[in-house]
This record gives structure tokens, C-alpha cells and sequence, in this order.
């Protein structure tokens, strides 16, 4: 079993910023691709960011400039940092771990989701 417990979500006025963390617990051999995803009202859930264990990282178009993502390896946490947010940014972001346990299983894990709401 893995645990994801995200925190850094809130209430944020257009054009500031936020750090969301996403700290992956439990039963880990390794960690391998860590995303940020998030969901509007009424929207389906839409990829934010991913990098890989390497570092290489993918940004939504609409998000690229604005937001970066990071991780830390030893401590299985990864990190949302946003800029210039705007009322679209609005939405419940969920954290997304693939993790592999010391049988070579893999398996997805999300977390429970932090909301971010920009006021305009």
C-alpha cells in the first residue's frame, strides 16, 4: 500500500502563487513517474506536469512558463511550483505516483486532492 498526501492548496488572488507538495508513503521499492494532475468543475481530469525519476519533465501547454515541477528522490515527494495564476488554474489538483514494490509490481497511486481556487 502507498500513501500520497498532498498540501499546499488554497485560496489564491490572480497573478500569485502557490507550492503544492505530494509526499508518496507505504510499502515503496521505487518511484518512478510522479504527475500532477488536476480537475475543473464539469471538466475532465487533465495532466498538469510529470517527471520522470531521471528528471525529464512534461508541461501542459497551458501551463508552460507558469508552473514548474520537481522532486526529490530520497524523500518521494514531488513538487507543483506555480506563478501568474489565473482563474482557469482553478481546479482540485490530484497527485499521481507510479510505484514499484520489491516484487517488480507496479502500481498507480493518486492522491486525494488539494483544491486551488483563484479569485479574480
Amino acid at each position: 500500500q502507498v500513501q500520497l498526501v498532498e498540501s499546499g492548496g488554497g485560496l489564491v488572488q490572480a497573478g500569485g502563487s502557490l507550492r503544492l507538495s505530494c509526499a508518496a508513503s507505504g510499502s515503496i521499492f521505487r518511484i518512478d513517474v510522479m504527475a500532477w494532475y488536476r480537475q475543473a468543475p464539469g471538466k475532465q481530469r487533465e495532466l498538469v506536469a510529470e517527471i520522470t525519476r531521471g528528471g525529464s519533465t512534461t508541461l501542459a501547454d497551458s501551463v508552460k512558463g507558469r508552473f514548474t515541477i520537481s522532486r526529490d528522490n530520497a524523500k518521494n515527494t514531488v513538487y507543483l511550483q506555480t506563478i501568474s495564476l489565473n482563474p482557469e488554474d482553478t481546479a482540485v489538483y490530484y497527485c499521481y505516483a507510479k510505484s514499484i514494490a520489491i516484487s517488480g509490481r507496479a502500481a498507480d497511486n493518486w492522491g486525494q486532492g488539494t483544491q486551488v481556487t483563484v479569485s479574480s
